[in-house]
């Protein structure tokens, strides 16, 4: 499957919501259906997305690119480091969690 792809057409059809303060607030209360973050992430953003991640039992996706290519594939202006998706739409995203499960 195509990441980009996939990501794209969860923007476009489902409910994703930007950034990593509004991402992590989803993220803390459970109502995200899954996290994508960018490769080149802080470190301590990342500790915080799977720490939270865990007790919530909500699936992670690093996306392999920078948050300049992640803004790219979501057809936004600008750099994203982190989104949530709360309805993935109909698109297959939900899939790229297992597929980095398997390898």
């Amino acid at each position: 499957m195509n990441p980009d792809k996939a990501i794209y057409s969860a923007v476009r059809t489902g409910k994703v919501v930007f950034g990593s303060r509004r991402s992590l607030n989803l993220l803390k209360t459970g109502k995200a259906r899954m996290i994508i973050v960018a490769s080149n992430a802080p470190k301590d953003l990342r500790m915080l997305v799977d720490y939270y991640s865990k007790g919530a039992s909500i699936p992670v996706y690093v996306y392999n690119g920078t948050s300049i290519e992640l803004g790219r594939v979501c057809g936004k202006p600008f750099p994203v480091m982190m989104l949530a998706v709360r309805d993935p739409g109909e698109s297959n995203i939900m899939e790229l969690v297992a597929e980095s499960y398997e390898e």
